[in-house]
């Protein structure tokens, strides 16, 4: 089996919730990232911005807490989603949301 499995803390700079026609709870928000990482030996500073997707029950607790400025960290997977313009893009799935702040 391959090994999916993503890590990555930042602050919240958009959040919608929403049910599914299923009547299934989404949240989801875009998380801007920015740090500084060692490669070959020089500190890089690292930025980027990703969709994290929060499907379900036991996400519904704490979704109102999700707003705009609050630093949280995702473990998930990632996985490939299409917009309704036809572009491909990589969007984290929450397998679990630890706020920061």
């Amino acid at each position: 089996m391959a090994t999916n499995h993503l890590v990555l803390s930042g602050t919240i700079t958009r959040s919608r919730s929403f049910k599914s026609p299923a009547g299934i709870a989404h949240c989801v928000i875009m998380l801007e990232h920015k740090s500084q990482c060692f490669e070959a030996e020089m500190l890089r500073s690292v930025y980027c911005q990703i969709q994290v997707i929060l499907s379900g029950e036991r996400f519904e607790s704490v979704t109102d807490k999700l707003k705009i400025g609050v630093d949280i960290e995702v473990q998930g997977f990632i996985a490939l989603q299409q917009s309704r313009n036809g572009q491909n893009r990589l969007v984290i799935h929450a397998e679990n949301v630890e706020l920061k702040t």
